[in-house]
């Protein structure tokens, strides 16, 4: 696995300097329209409460990578970037003074200088940190991951091994499957499940890294699990999302075999409003963010540059556009103020229960 700690640990601020300043906005807490996309499409959130692919399967999102593996826009990467592991502590359901608290405990983290305003560089170097604590988090899953499929606990895992784990978590008998691929005998399974055994060998190809043997060691499997952690990974992953959106065949991407939605999507007019808007993101995303030299086109370089959470020019543009998204007073820094009010950007958390209160409160 290709990449690099990033180990700068935050300074905490006192923050009793924050309170008088900030009270009198929490009654106008904004709803903001964060990005939607298609209903099929769930948040990371969801996915967290309804997990049913086995975790041996490479998962389609990947926590603080902005685009799911089937090359969709991730609409949790800022929520992702901006809280860290701190990702669940902020449910609809959560007490809202807790939740404004503890928004303000992160705000005094980044706030590295301790001048109540937070600047791109600060903004940065927190998401270079969150990032980072991903990739952590994605290594320690890994390891319990790795350890489930090396049965024979030798500290490498063939294929067959894996294979064997796969398909029983999709429900066939172990000894069965055991038995047949030690005798070379065929495997009946579905399409849709021979499709994927397909796919992902062609992936466990790919994380075996020189001299080839069928054998992924521990960090080799974390490549297979988290593309993310490997240059060489991370181009195969372009490669599989320009092949799944590539309508010409052309090896790039143009705007709108970008933006083409996914057949069957659209069943009600709400449905297409959230299509709609899905389409305006995703478009944003490609002139402004994805398409470097602005040629109308996406080559795998740029798209590979956009997919690197490692990327420090990406994390330094990602840090602007969060600023400008709540600087409403222009200055190209966030106040408490600001970050209190677009809480639903940063946290997905409303707080429409305090804004409702703020008088009783105080």
């Amino acid at each position: 696995a290709v990449w690099t700690q990033v180990a700068m640990a935050p300074r905490q601020a006192p923050l009793c300097g924050l309170a008088p300043h900030c009270l009198w906005l929490l009654g106008v807490i904004l709803l903001m329209d964060v990005s939607a996309r298609p209903a099929n499409h769930s948040s990371a959130r969801e996915r967290a409460g309804n997990k049913e692919e086995p975790e041996i399967l490479p998962p389609d999102h990947l926590n603080g990578v902005k685009l799911e593996m089937d090359g969709h826009l991730n609409k949790d990467f800022h929520q992702e970037v901006f809280l860290g592991k701190d990702m669940d502590g902020f449910e609809e359901d959560a007490e809202p003074r807790r939740s404004r608290r503890k928004l303000m405990v992160i705000f005094s983290k980044v706030d590295v200088n301790t001048d109540r305003r937070i600047s791109a560089k600060e903004m940065q170097r927190w998401i270079m940190e969150k990032t980072a604590e991903h990739f952590q988090e994605a290594i320690e899953e890994s390891k319990v991951h790795f350890h489930a499929v090396d049965p024979d606990g030798d500290g490498r895992v063939s294929w067959d091994e894996y294979k064997v784990k796969f398909l029983v978590s999709k429900g066939h008998n172990e000894q069965e499957v055991v038995e047949k691929i030690k005798n070379g005998e065929e495997l009946k399974v579905d399409e849709e499940t021979q499709e994927v055994l397909e796919n992902l060998k062609d992936r466990w190809y790919q994380a075996d890294n020189p001299p080839s043997d069928l054998l992924l060691t521990e960090d080799e499997f974390l490549s297979f699990l988290h593309p993310e952690h490997s240059r060489g990974m991370l181009k195969f992953m372009v490669k599989e999302i320009v092949r799944d959106l590539d309508q010409d065949g052309d090896k790039q991407l143009s705007l709108p075999e970008f933006i083409s939605l996914p057949v069957g999507t659209v069943e009600n007019q709400q449905g297409q409003d959230i299509d709609d808007s899905w389409v305006r993101d995703r478009k944003k995303e490609f002139e402004e963010l994805i398409d470097a030299n602005h040629d109308g086109i996406v080559t795998m370089a740029e798209l590979e540059d956009y997919m690197d959470p490692m990327n420090e020019y990406n994390a330094l543009n990602e840090a602007k556009q969060m600023i400008a998204i709540a600087d409403e007073n222009q200055n190209q820094h966030l106040e408490p103020e600001e970050v209190l009010k677009y809480s639903e950007f940063f946290t997905g958390s409303k707080l429409m229960d305090y804004a409702r209160n703020v008088h009783e409160e105080f």
